[in-house]
């Protein structure tokens, strides 16, 4: 147990993992509590967000766990409401949410494409809404997105509503960190490269032929590293970015990708 953010409240949406095993916001939502914070965790599915609250309270942390559609702005608002009736303050905003479709502009639907952009993009539009209010009160504040390395590089399997709407949450942290910067608010953004999650083995299986394990190795083997990260590795640069360690940055992207994005195929 430390105090890298001691004290600090800290809501996070995505905070359950959508399968057995550690996502990004249940490892980050972990490792805050670990760090001091009193974290609020955020996810559409209670039991998944009950479950990391488990964690963390099994290891003498504080946590509150809330249900919550992220991609609704009444949700949303309820959920500021409930995190300062919780701990009285929003000190960091972890924005997790996010899920991927496979296909190009042809094979993909019209549907699909509009709801990678409500998970990926309405939801940190409609947290940072109802969220840098409060911030801007407290003269103080810090925001972390999860985009994604597919942002800037395409990969070998095609998801362009994934790739656009992450590309979008790098441009929207940087405005969001130019028109807070002055305000005591900081704004960054983090791309991971080829993570083992729960999430991208339910969401990119399929397009392995539904091996896991193939999936796995394939994806491995992209790496410069030899191996894929997993969710501890964007948990403590989260934490980096949370903590008053990053006060003088803001508006940056953070790769955490093992290299890949420096290899040319």
């Amino acid at each position: 147990m430390g105090d890298r953010v001691q004290g600090k409240a800290i809501i996070v949406t995505g905070a359950g993992s959508i399968g057995p095993g550690l996502g990004n916001g249940k490892a980050a939502s972990i490792l805050y509590a670990r760090e001091g914070g009193r974290v609020f965790l955020v996810d559409r599915d209670l039991a998944a967000a009950e479950e990391t609250r488990r964690l963390i309270a099994a290891e003498g942390g504080a946590a509150v766990a809330l249900a919550c559609d992220v991609t609704s702005s009444v949700e949303c608002l309820r959920m500021v409401d409930a995190c300062l009736g919780a701990f009285g303050s929003i000190d960091v905003l972890h924005n997790n949410v996010g899920i991927t479709i496979p296909g190009g502009p042809v094979e993909l639907s019209e549907e699909d494409w509009d709801r990678v952009m409500r998970v990926n993009l309405k939801s940190m539009f409609l947290t940072c809404k109802h969220v840098l209010p409060q911030m801007e009160r407290q003269g103080r504040g810090a925001i972390v997105n999860i985009a994604s390395h597919n942002a800037v590089r395409s990969l070998p399997v095609i998801a362009i509503a994934y790739a656009a709407s992450k590309a979008a949450v790098i441009a929207m942290t940087r405005e969001v960190a130019m028109q807070y910067a002055a305000k005591g608010i900081r704004a960054n953004a983090i791309l991971p490269g080829l993570m083992d999650t729960p999430m991208v083995t339910a969401q990119l299986a399929g397009a392995y032929g539904g091996d896991v394990e193939e999936m796995r190795i394939r994806r491995a083997q992209l790496c410069p590293t030899g191996k894929q990260g997993d969710a501890w590795d964007t948990a403590y640069a989260a934490l980096f970015l949370a903590s008053e360690e990053a006060k003088y940055i803001t508006g940056t992207t953070l790769m955490v990708d093992g290299g890949i994005t420096c290899r040319v195929r």
